[in-house]
């Protein structure tokens, strides 16, 4: 079993390329994906990285929670679970659009 972890506040020229090897110094890596905005194309500033082990994502967060990478603090904690939106507002899906 792996752990999925999110990374915060990365510079935005970093790409998941990058993500790949600074997590792999702490064990191997399943995926890693820079958020970027859909509309831009642009980075979101985090993004979310895989880790083949338990121990390799708690390794990975003990060393890289609060490093600074080009200049920023990054921040590193185990992903949870996206939350489902509410508020009365559809923001996409589940209706079909006629034209």
């Amino acid at each position: 079993m792996g752990s999925k972890l999110y990374c915060g506040n990365l510079a935005y020229d970093t790409s998941s390329s990058d993500l790949e090897r600074l997590f792999g110094e702490f064990g191997e890596v399943r995926q890693a994906e820079v958020i970027v905005d859909r509309d831009t194309g642009r980075s979101k500033g985090f993004g979310f990285v895989e880790m083949n082990s338990d121990s390799d994502a708690q390794a990975a967060i003990t060393g890289l929670n609060d490093s600074v990478q080009n200049g920023r603090p990054l921040m590193v904690n185990e992903a949870k679970p996206r939350e489902n939106r509410s508020g009365g507002r559809s923001y996409g899906g589940g209706r079909e659009r006629r034209y």
